[in-house]
């Protein structure tokens, strides 16, 4: 259950109101989901990170699936159910196929394996490998 109420349509402020204008035009879709409309109580985080959002998702030297791929990672990694499911689909509309699904769960899975073991080896970093 959440901490806040979702703020229907009607509910909104004029300047959330102008964010969901925003994402709605920006998506090419009349559905904004829950998150956005939890964010929609406080139009100044709600406005900062939809701006931060569209800044970062677009595309650039790395491609839009790619980018979902990532954000499906680290939202596993941060146990954040609700960021695992919408980026999910996300990556699936920008192409993201079963088989590429598929390894990038295996790469999670492994890479979570080898950062405890290495963790709990406290294994000190190859003077090769630091950046």
């Amino acid at each position: 259950m959440g901490t806040v109420r979702l703020l229907s349509d009607d509910a909104l402020s004029p300047e959330a109101q102008a964010v969901f204008d925003d994402i709605r035009a920006v998506r090419g879709s009349d559905f904004v989901n829950d998150f956005w409309r939890a964010l929609a109580h406080d139009p100044v985080t709600l406005k900062a990170t939809w701006e931060r959002i569209k800044v970062v998702m677009a595309p650039g030297a790395l491609d839009p699936l790619v980018k979902e791929m990532i954000y499906v990672a680290v939202s596993t990694a941060n146990g954040c159910s609700y960021c695992i499911h919408s980026h999910t689909a996300a990556a699936k509309a920008k192409g993201m196929t079963p088989e590429m699904h598929g390894e990038l769960l295996a790469v999670i899975g492994m890479a979570m394996q080898t950062n405890g073991l290495v963790t709990a080896l406290q294994v000190e970093v190859d003077e090769v490998f630091k950046a």
